[in-house]
């Protein structure tokens, strides 16, 4: 925790979300993704495969994050990211806790918390050791039911505050992301925006905007 408010934010970073398929050709769209812009972590977000499933879908993915110095993160799965050896492990409020990946992935390991739209849930996600925390969602989005609203002053006072890198989710968009960029979002996570249409034009779109926002900070 910080009160300094002179201390410079480092510039804000796009973090993809895997759509739920990602077999047949999706290991060359991520490529095309990846290549397109700036893109700090991807993560693995597969439901209901058992996991010998997913170790076969993820390693290839996780091949090329490697090969371009991308983090590979999964979703809710301890035990997956262990066999893995991902670099992270993105938990949800209905998973482990945060102690528990860090006993089982070690000190190195990027450990994510969703906190939803609560400021009780994100420092007691910071005060159990996550290395980030996920507000969201800040727009409507059809990747997943939307039971939980956030406002950019939610942004404003993490950062007003706290050192822990926070992340935007929800809905996000090359057009509606440049506010959240100035007010304080350290990382931008997409999923459908990119993998809905063409992957390596939105990326782009994302980076430029991204840079926008970074450019115009309050």
């Amino acid at each position: 925790m910080t009160d300094d408010t002179d201390i410079e934010r480092e510039p804000t970073q796009l973090y993809l979300i895997s759509p739920l398929e990602v077999g047949g050709d999706f290991p060359q769209r991520l490529e095309r993704a990846l290549d397109a812009g700036e893109v700090a972590a991807f993560q693995f977000r597969v439901k209901d495969i058992d996991q010998h499933e997913a170790v076969r879908l993820a390693e290839p993915l996780q091949a090329i994050c490697a090969a371009r110095g991308v983090a590979f993160i999964v979703n809710d799965s301890i035990s997956l990211a262990k066999r893995l050896k991902a670099d992270g492990v993105h938990l949800g409020q209905d998973d482990d806790t945060v102690e528990e990946a860090r006993k089982a992935l070690g000190m190195d390991a990027q450990i994510g918390v969703t906190c939803h739209d609560s400021r009780h849930l994100a420092m007691e996600a910071g005060d159990a050791g996550a290395d980030y925390v996920a507000f969201g969602a800040y727009f409507p989005t059809t990747t997943k039911e939307t039971k939980h609203v956030a406002g950019t002053d939610l942004l404003e006072w993490w950062q007003a505050i706290f050192e822990i890198p926070c992340v935007a989710i929800g809905g996000i968009t090359p057009e509606n992301c440049v506010d959240l960029v100035r007010k304080g979002a350290d990382f931008i996570a997409v999923s459908g925006a990119v993998w809905n249409g063409d992957e390596a034009e939105a990326v782009a779109a994302f980076t430029k905007a991204i840079a926008e926002g970074t450019a115009h900070m309050t």
